[in-house]
């Protein structure tokens, strides 16, 4: 599949009887809160399309009406999950002002939004191996480009020339190390707070850059 079937993908390719673009909207943000919670609980396949209707507050032939199958569904959850990462991340990005400091605010705020939503993460990665082919294929598109939003902010914020390789390595590692914190949360909790973790995820990123500490700090 080319770059351009996955550009085609997105929540308008899921069926729809309504005609309501509005309503449709509305629906399935429904489902998609009733499916979060019922995935964190149950998991995806344990849980039933009628679970879904009923939570979501109507019954199962509506449900039908917004989708066609229990997969629309995680589909519509991982898109919803990333959208959300991706406006958060967009938001923080200072555009106009880039320095070593906002790289290090980007930072800060997307491992503090990855500790939000850390259940949702994980439903995503246990889960998207369900989708078909071109549903997969979107997803993890959707995370390439995030990791290339941060590729963006290291290449503009370093005050050194960096290779674009290092550049994507280093948005690979960061992208994943917010992530972890929710995948080994079970073990980091023991010892380190959220605010922890995220002071010593940025020193050695630091450290990696080559950035001396007073260089941060005139930026402050």
């Amino acid at each position: 599949m080319n770059k351009e079937d996955v550009n085609l993908m997105n929540q308008d390719s899921i069926r729809s009887t309504v005609k309501d673009l509005d309503l449709v909207e509305k629906r399935r943000e429904q489902m998609i809160k009733a499916a979060i919670a019922l995935f964190k609980e149950k998991g995806f396949h344990r849980t039933t399309t009628r679970e879904i209707a009923k939570a979501s507050g109507f019954s199962i032939g509506t449900l039908y009406e917004y989708i066609s199958t229990k997969e629309d569904i995680l589909f519509l959850v991982c898109d919803y999950i990333y959208e959300q990462v991706h406006d958060r991340l967009k938001a923080t990005i200072d555009f106009k002002k880039p320095s070593i400091q906002s790289l290090i605010t980007v930072i800060e705020l997307y491992f503090q939004f990855m500790d939000e939503i850390q259940d949702e993460v994980i439903i995503m990665y246990q889960e998207v191996k369900s989708l078909h082919d071109h549903a997969k294929t979107y997803v993890l598109e959707k995370e390439r480009d995030m990791v290339s939003m941060l590729k963006w902010v290291i290449v503009t914020c370093v005050p050194h020339e960096i290779t674009a390789k290092d550049a994507e390595l280093l948005a690979n590692n960061i992208f994943v190390q917010g992530q972890m914190w929710g995948f080994r949360r079970w073990a980091l909790q023991k010892q380190f707070t959220i605010e922890e973790y995220i002071k010593k995820q940025i020193h050695y990123l630091i450290l990696a850059l080559e950035i001396e500490q007073d260089q941060i700090a005139d930026e402050k």
